[in-house]
């Protein structure tokens, strides 16, 4: 993926970066189907993403700090890919606010502008692109991928 001279990424760079975790993701539901846990998937993606050669890391920590700085505690983001797109993973009958709203803290945590909530505990594949344009506003929702 390339970035722009300022370094930040381009908005076609986002696109190609989650059509090409969609696809992915897509084919990993198609091979395995539902009824694993999520770990399984998880490291599925991770792998086919590396295949792919794309920049994973699985487990991410992200710290969580308090209005003076302090650090209050961590989460541990599924896969977060080429250091920009954070992607929760779920093996659930259906997404629910809940899902989101662990997506989205992550995203405010890490100060990250895009993420992806996958499903592969369905058997309709189930994704959901969240993007968060600032780290206090509210997120925009772009369904379907």
């Amino acid at each position: 993926m390339r970035k722009s001279a300022r370094g930040s990424w381009k908005m076609d760079d986002i696109r190609k970066l989650c059509d090409a975790v969609r696809e992915t993701a897509f084919a990993v539901h198609t091979y395995f189907r539902h009824g694993h846990l999520e770990k399984v998937y998880e490291n599925a993606l991770a792998h086919r993403l590396r295949v792919a050669g794309m920049q994973v890391t699985q487990q991410q920590p992200l710290s969580v700090f308090d209005k003076d700085g302090t650090n209050v505690g961590q989460y541990f983001a599924d896969i977060v890919i080429e250091e920009f797109l954070i992607v929760e993973i779920k093996a659930v009958g259906s997404l629910c606010a809940e899902h989101q709203a662990q997506l989205l803290g992550y995203l405010r945590s890490a100060r990250v502008e895009h993420g992806l909530l996958i499903n592969f505990g369905s058997r309709k594949f189930q994704i959901r692109k969240y993007v968060l344009s600032a780290v206090d506003a509210g997120p925009t929702i772009l369904d379907p991928l």
